[in-house]
């Protein structure tokens, strides 16, 4: 007679139930794992034969034949260990078999018999809830997976106390959610000095989240303003926290089973590969992109990357997900960030200053910026120069709005945004808005209609183009709370847009 247990395999962030079903028939002694296992299951045997040997059980004299179904699906992760090992004690008839069945299981087994912890537990916990099983995960995923309220989770330190429980000696407690892990002092606004133009740009990007580029010579604070962005972005709301920490939670990011409130800040450094920022590599495992989904991901050089990793973000940036093909598996991640990017405007940095460029200038600044392609610049909303801040200034009291006063204003653009996209799924903020939902939110008077149909005749905005000056006025009316786009706000949108930023806007 077969038994059975249940666990999941990782498709992306779909967990897929996997059953790993056990037989015990005679023959020369042998233990087998089958159904497409990787290294790390077909080395679970070795786990767990010598985690049920420290609890003096020996295995019989047969033929263990372990299957794990879809058999065509490939399984790989040590999290199958725990599993594993159930059915085998099922079969075994060590613990009751339909107690089995109806568990959902994760965890690797060390050799002395304790469940180490595994990441995926809050995406196991949300397939286990669909199918009406209880979940069993190491103890230090307890408080991660407990944020699932509708399922019981049992978390256990070791083999010993999961077979206690099972057989009634000793019960173990379900597990209580984690605490929520609240955001850090962020940097202050205030601490840059000058940039008026750019932190009015950080502040639109943070409202409606579109994307931004900075150009500016080294020095100039192009990395200090974009350090200072989460200090301004509002909270994460309940569902997002629990789409990015499902996300987080594969990539083994999750600390002591607390959801992160505060929004994502990915930073890769250039030398970046592709897997590295789309999502691939072994397991197909979620890139940069995705661990920022409902964050911001920092692109410092920007021309420094190389041009296929550039490249790659251009479909992403479209559709708020990516697939990573592979021969075996196509794998699906959410991706919905705020791109900022900075560079410089040569190779040197000093395009702009007569005396320190270099001998090539200014052709090497078309070649130098020309490494970002038409179509990924294009995805740009908001372009701003940022210019180099005198060493005398530097020393004059703090100037502006600081992160705080910012920060409530992007926040009350986030709930007019969310209250106007309520009930649609995928959008949430300005930039999501197309097709029927942006002519909805266009909501021009005559003046600002004019105004920018003008811009996209004088300057050859695309389609593209068009709509997304249209989604940043929106948000710029959104943060002077009214109701019609008007003209000031068109010619703001429109000035981000240009080149430089700095292009004259038509009346």
């Amino acid at each position: 007679m077969v038994a059975r247990s249940y666990t999941v395999a990782f498709e992306g962030v779909e967990p897929r139930l996997i059953e790993v079903q056990c037989a015990l028939a005679p023959g020369l002694p042998a233990f087998h794992i089958v159904g497409l296992p990787d290294k790390a299951v077909s080395e679970a045997r070795e786990r767990v034969r010598a985690a049920l040997s420290a609890m003096a059980i020996a295995l019989p004299s047969k033929r263990i034949t372990i299957n794990m179904a879809p058999a065509d699906m490939p399984k790989e992760g040590s999290h199958f260990d725990l599993p594993i090992a159930l059915s085998l004690l099922a079969a075994l008839e060590v613990l009751p078999r339909d107690a089995i069945e109806g568990t959902l299981s994760l965890g690797e087994l060390s050799l002395d018999g304790r469940v180490m912890p595994v990441p995926g537990a809050l995406p196991a916990a949300m397939a286990a809830a669909e199918n009406g099983q209880t979940l069993l995960c190491p103890k230090a995923c307890g408080a991660e997976a407990a944020w699932v309220g509708a399922v019981q989770v049992l978390a256990t330190g070791s083999l010993d106390e999961a077979l206690r429980h099972f057989t009634g000696q000793a019960p173990l407690a379900p597990a209580a959610p984690g605490s929520i892990v609240a955001p850090g002092p962020g940097r202050d606004l205030r601490d840059v000095k000058g940039q008026e133009r750019a932190k009015r740009a950080l502040e639109i990007a943070a409202a409606g989240r579109h994307h931004m580029l900075m150009v500016g010579a080294p020095g100039s604070g192009k990395s200090m303003l974009a350090a200072r962005l989460p200090g301004i972005l509002s909270e994460l709301s309940p569902e997002e926290a629990l789409e990015t920490s499902m996300i987080h939670s594969l990539a083994g990011l999750l600390g002591e089973g607390g959801i992160h409130r505060a929004r994502p800040f990915r930073s890769p450094h250039h030398t970046a590969s592709v897997a590295a920022i789309v999502g691939g590599g072994r397991g197909a495992k979620p890139g940069e992109i995705s661990l920022a989904h409902n964050g911001v991901l920092f692109l410092d050089e920007l021309p420094e990357f190389p041009r296929t990793v550039l490249e790659t973000l251009r479909q992403p940036i479209e559709t708020g997900e990516v697939v990573v093909a592979r021969a075996n598996a196509h794998v699906r991640y959410p991706c919905r960030f705020l791109l900022i990017a900075a560079a410089n405007p040569c190779r040197c940095g000093h395009l702009a200053d007569a005396a320190r460029a270099c001998g090539r200038a200014p052709g090497c600044g078309a070649d130098y910026l020309g490494r970002i392609s038409g179509p990924l610049m294009d995805r740009f909303d908001l372009r701003v120069e940022v210019p180099p801040v005198a060493f005398r200034d530097l020393d004059l009291p703090a100037a502006g709005e600081g992160s705080a006063e910012v920060a409530q204003r992007v926040a009350r653009a986030r709930e007019t945004q969310t209250r106007r996209f309520a009930g649609r799924d995928g959008m949430r903020v300005n930039a999501d808005a197309e097709g029927e939902a942006l002519e909805e939110i266009a909501t021009l008077c005559p003046e600002g209609r004019g105004l920018l149909t003008r811009v996209a005749e004088r300057f050859a905005l695309s389609a593209r183009g068009y709509h997304r000056v249209l989604r940043v006025a929106r948000t710029i009316a959104d943060l002077d709370e009214a109701e019609t786009i008007r003209p000031p706000h068109v010619a703001e949108a429109a000035s981000f847009r240009l080149v430089g930023g700095d292009a004259p806007v038509p009346a």
